[in-house]
């Protein structure tokens, strides 16, 4: 999606909240209602083309099959999709049929909305969606706000579309819905006074990340690759990802499956990622809400690729009870084993100064690489950290260990500093760690009596 178009779609969007919201909700509550509404047409959209195969095979499964509990594996074949909905509702037909009635609309929109399989429910209850459109039918605003979502004019589906005077509708991807997200998040953030910005990671540092991540390896990939990002917002770095390595006309044509892995404390932007996990075929049960730090979701998992942008700057005093007990180390994440001037081994503290847990990240993501014996290609890993994961820290303090550890046991292959001012809202330098644990072929060279050994061994 162009920035025209971009500017557009966000625009009617925000002209939806402006219309029909204004004297129903303050200005800051407005993303209550948007966020959710916006993601439930992404996935109402694609189902209307196979609602009637759906519907027959609800009937099916009831009088047929006399099943008291849905099958949902012929329901998402009926669907074309991992999701569906086994009412007789879409958003549109909701529209059409509308009477001057809240009450009833209300009625019919809550058996819509029950219609839907548990994934997606758990969508809807993440953004309490009942209680708002329970606001908006009490208000008498539902019908307005249906009808501005199931307008022809916006397309808010991963395909192109043809407007009613003909004109393209671009589509809407995953990291198109994650500009649309930041950018509303931005008006909201700010039409109510607090900070701006939610720490998304632009396109180009993305495309970079992947480019590094992949490229040295396209020859050696495993035949079943697993990607993972414990920060990862609405989901747009994992799925560019997918996308880099599964382009038919693009420089690694993996052949192999992909499956994603994901963590993300925000419900919202956690809801928005697991329904575009959906919308693209993939399963979402890998998709995980909560704090990565406090609970070690995906324990004895390990990933062939991870690349991330965590959030820097915060703190997790909330956390260190999961993590620390007083002086002692309770999650072994976030422990490492360094050797003394004398080589004896012994546990040593890899936890950071409390007001900021950026190197908590990559130490999860250490830990979930993949040794060589688990895979021969071993793991990559690339990260996005601000200054203070470089220079922070006494020797010997959390900080130092962790830098410690990662050159020591030679997983660094390269930092790379990025320029300034790419991220929304901030103009801190960034950087980009790339971690490798991988064995490749040495090539000696011999000239003389001077040899060359490429790769790591």
């Amino acid at each position: 999606m162009n920035t025209a178009s971009h500017n557009k779609l966000v625009s009617f969007i925000w002209s939806i909240a402006d219309d029909c919201l204004r004297d129903v909700y303050v200005r800051g509550k407005y993303r209550d209602v948007i966020l959710p509404m916006v993601v439930l047409r992404r996935l109402d959209a694609l189902l209307e083309s196979t609602k009637e195969a759906v519907l027959e095979e609800v009937e099916f499964q009831k009088k047929e099959l006399e099943l008291t509990e849905f099958d949902e594996k012929g329901l998402k074949e009926a669907s074309g999709y991992v999701f569906y909905n086994t009412s007789k509702w879409t958003m549109q037909q909701l529209h059409d049929t509308a009477t001057n009635s809240q009450q009833i609309l209300l009625a019919n929109f809550e058996e819509y909305l029950d219609g839907y399989g548990a994934n997606v429910k758990e969508i809807i209850k993440k953004f309490e969606l009942k209680r708002q459109i329970s606001h908006m039918a009490d208000k008498d605003v539902l019908l307005d706000v249906l009808e501005k979502f199931t307008s022809p004019n916006i397309n808010l589906t991963p395909f192109d579309k043809e407007d009613p005077e003909g004109r393209k509708m671009p589509a809407l991807t995953n990291l198109g819905m994650g500009y649309v997200f930041e950018e509303l998040i931005r008006k909201f953030n700010e039409e109510n006074n607090e900070e701006a910005g939610e720490h998304f990671t632009p396109r180009e540092v993305i495309d970079l990340m992947t480019h590094i991540v992949f490229n040295p390896v396209k020859d050696n990939l495993p035949p079943v690759m697993t990607i993972y990002d414990p920060a990862c917002g609405s989901g747009g770095m994992l799925t560019e990802a997918q996308n880099f390595i599964k382009d038919e006309e693009g420089e690694i044509k993996a052949k192999g499956d992909v499956y994603l892995y994901g963590k993300e404390i925000n419900d919202e932007t956690y809801a928005i990622c697991k329904s575009d996990m959906m919308i693209k075929g993939n399963d979402p049960k890998f998709i995980r809400n909560g704090s990565t730090l406090s609970t070690d979701e995906f324990a004895g998992t390990t990933f062939n690729y991870m690349l991330s942008n965590p959030p820097y700057g915060k703190s997790w005093a909330s956390e260190q009870k999961y993590i620390k007990d007083g002086n002692d180390i309770i999650d072994p994440r976030f422990v490492v084993s360094l050797n003394d001037y004398w080589g004896n081994t012994a546990e040593a503290d890899a936890t950071p100064r409390s007001s900021d847990g950026q190197l908590l990240f990559l130490m999860e993501m250490v830990n979930k690489m993949k040794t060589l014996e688990q895979s021969p290609s071993g793991s990559r890993i690339a990260s996005v950290h601000n200054g203070s994961s470089l220079f922070t820290g006494d020797a010997g303090g959390g900080e130092s260990n962790i830098r410690r550890y990662i050159i020591e046991n030679d997983l660094l292959e390269a930092i790379i500093q990025m320029p300034n001012n790419l991220f929304y809202n901030t103009g801190i330098t960034t950087y980009i760690w790339l971690l490798a644990y991988y064995r490749t072929k040495c090539v000696v060279k011999v000239t003389g009596t001077h040899s060359e050994c490429g790769g790591k061994t």
